[in-house]
């Protein structure tokens, strides 16, 4: 396994396409006050949650219809100016980022239910539409979208990076979830893929083709996702060890046993600190599990019952039980605001955040291997992650006015991927490439297979307007 070709501690090669005033004078002629030139504005949308920086956008759009996606998009194919689609600005790897100039198509106002269709357990959506309020319109059914990134990221972005999350150990990922896509191609055409049928051998899986292509092969516009019964039962617990190898010895014994377990989180000690002070919590100050089991209330027993023997087994102790919605979600808040309260445990401080998955076989020698090196590092960290699916996350804080620290991050992120990638792993379990994991990528696939995917995007966006610079080089 050769180190990691990609320069990732460097800003991306900014080449930015002139936006002809032509092209502006005809968006705003078209969009009125939906267009904003605001520099404001602009700024927002060409910057995510991640490090990364570039200049903005020359101009956003808010659409509110696939037509005005489309007709948006029509008008910078006429002009070859670059169209970067904007949902919820919660990505981490410089998605958003107008690497060669362009205009933001922003569809957060394309944030409706289509259509609910409970008896198949499927809803249509648009894009715009958050998981938050997603489930909020649906909640009357009995059903719930459990795709859960912790972000309350759009339904279409989700889509676009081939999102999971905390239950993804259960219940699979956006890949595994998503049925049909209307999308705009580059040429503005809108098209569909997919059915609401549960199966299809229908010709080439152009739904799977658009799952996880960072807005670089169309413009998602209309979403189809599979819904599920929600629990008779949900119980959540926190379980305190002596050590991560503990915590995680642990996890891959849960899964290898086949315990249905939905959720199962690791929280290393430097975040339960930060999330202490940030919630203000009293957790134990050791690694941790956060665990959830949903089913009948027996189901749910069996399960607990289970995993706090196998918890026991490995020095487990201290475990609390949240049966009541309040205690679950006062619980999970803390988890998912973990990286907001480390970014505050050092003022001023960026974040460069990891996205390994590993078969869980390998989990345990990945993940410790990978803490020695952050502690001898120096740096300030904080470690979570999915670990039912193998998926963890370091987070580097890193003082921006200090370059070393970037290039101290960068480098451990470098030797992580480089053993993920060593152990039969991937360079991102649910963040996508974006600009950050280009060179990644290539070490990951290989050149044959990322050839192929330039001519995919050659073939499909032949002036190279969607998402350019995202992925691969072309």
């Amino acid at each position: 396994m050769n180190a990691p070709t990609a320069a990732a501690h460097l800003l991306p090669q900014i080449q930015l396409r002139d936006v002809p005033q032509a092209l502006i004078d005809a968006l705003q002629a078209r969009f009125g006050a939906q267009c904003s030139l605001a520099q404001a504005v602009r700024e927002q949308h060409g910057r995510d949650e991640g490090s990364l920086q570039a200049p903005p956008p020359s101009a956003v759009v808010f659409a509110e219809s696939t037509q005005d996606v489309a007709d948006a998009v029509k008008l910078a194919s006429q002009y070859e100016v670059p169209v970067i689609p904007y949902g919820a600005g919660s990505s981490l790897e410089g998605h958003l980022l107008a690497v060669q100039g362009g205009i933001s198509i922003d569809v957060s106002r394309m944030n409706r239910v289509l259509s609910i269709n409970a008896d198949d357990l499927t809803v249509t959506v648009q894009p715009g539409i958050t998981r938050k309020q997603l489930n909020e319109a649906i909640k009357d059914t009995g059903l719930f979208f459990p795709i859960d990134p912790g972000a309350d990221a759009s339904i279409g972005g989700m889509c676009a990076t081939r999102a999971s999350g905390t239950n993804a150990v259960r219940y699979g990922t956006m890949r595994e979830n998503v049925l049909a896509l209307e999308v705009v191609t580059a040429s503005g055409e809108i098209i569909r893929t997919g059915t609401r049928a549960k199966k299809s051998s229908a010709g080439y899986d152009l739904t799977r083709l658009m799952v996880g292509s960072e807005g670089t092969l169309g413009v998602i516009t209309e979403v189809t996702v599979r819904l599920y019964p929600l629990p008779e039962a949900v119980s959540a617990a926190i379980c305190s060890f002596p050590s991560i190898e503990a915590a995680v010895r642990t996890t891959i014994q849960i899964i290898q046993l086949g315990v249905p377990i939905a959720r199962v989180e690791l929280i290393d000690r430097h975040s339960v600190r930060m999330v202490n002070a940030h919630s203000k919590l009293n957790l134990r100050d050791e690694p941790m599990l956060l665990m959830e089991f949903h089913g009948s209330p027996a189901s749910v027993k069996e399960q607990a019952e289970t995993v706090q023997d196998i918890a026991s087994e490995f020095g487990g102790n201290a475990f609390e039980w949240a049966s009541t919605p309040e205690e679950r979600t006062r619980l999970w808040t803390a988890r998912h605001n973990a990286y907001f309260a480390a970014v505050q445990s050092r003022p001023g401080c960026k974040a460069i955040s990891t996205d390994t998955c590993v078969p869980i076989s390998r989990l345990a020698d990945c993940l410790l291997e990978s803490v020695d090196e952050a502690e001898a590092s120096g740096l300030p960290y904080f470690l979570v992650g999915h670990v039912g699916d193998g998926n963890f996350h370091f987070g580097y804080l890193l003082d921006p006015n200090i370059p070393e620290e970037r290039v101290t991050a960068e480098a451990l992120n470098h030797k992580l991927v480089a053993r993920a990638l060593s152990m039969g792993g991937t360079c991102t379990g649910e963040h996508g490439v974006g600009v950050h994991k280009m060179g990644f990528l290539l070490d990951e696939a290989g050149a044959g297979a990322v050839d192929m995917m330039r001519a995919i995007k050659r073939a499909l966006d032949p002036k190279n307007i969607l998402n350019p610079g995202k992925i691969f080089a072309l």
